[in-house]
């Protein structure tokens, strides 16, 4: 069989000049086109005009969505996945980490949850002992990404609902409650 066959398969990345295809190659590990142009061997001073000409072309646009479908492929990541995740996210409850008396459990005792998903974690010396602070992943940043997902109707452009007033009482309440936390660690 030749390549000029019906059955046969080119790769989008196979149409590519060398250094086109390095650019992609590249530009798949962080998305950020200046930084590929110059890892790609552009010039710095003109690396941001080369990877805004190179991104235009429909032929390297089809190589790297190629190379991202395998990738999502290999690492088995869709949108499934991604909706998985951010909604363990929302369902995390902090009366997971703390024991009867409010005092925070050692972090071999939380659950898998909070331990994948706890954005920061703090443990410092003071005057009254061991402080703990924890940072939360931002609840209203994943609840508009997964109402995105699905295509919820309330983020759309015409549609106004203020949950500001809910939200920062509920993180009145967390930080209130994580100073007590603090306080007793």
């Amino acid at each position: 069989m030749t390549d000029d066959t019906p059955n046969s398969v080119t790769s989008a990345l196979d149409q590519l000049e060398e250094k086109q295809q390095l650019f992609v190659h590249e530009y798949i590990k962080d998305l950020n086109g200046t930084k590929a142009a110059i890892r790609a061997h552009y010039a710095e001073d003109s690396a941001h005009v080369q990877a805004s000409r190179m991104l235009s072309y429909a032929k390297v646009q089809n190589a790297i969505a190629e190379l991202k479908a395998l990738r999502n492929k290999q690492l088995n990541v869709d949108a499934g996945y991604v909706l998985q995740r951010l909604l363990a996210v929302d369902q995390l409850d902090v009366l997971d980490i703390i024991d009867e008396n409010n005092n925070l459990l050692d972090v071999k005792d939380w659950p898998i949850e909070w331990r994948q998903n706890v954005s920061q974690f703090e443990v410092a010396e003071s005057s009254s002992g061991m402080v703990t602070k924890l940072k939360f992943p931002d609840k209203v940043k994943n609840l508009e990404l997964i109402g995105r997902h699905i295509d919820v109707a309330a983020w759309t452009s015409n549609q106004t609902i203020d949950l500001n007033a809910n939200v920062k009482a509920e993180v009145a309440t967390l930080s209130s409650l994580m100073d007590e936390l603090s306080d007793e660690t």
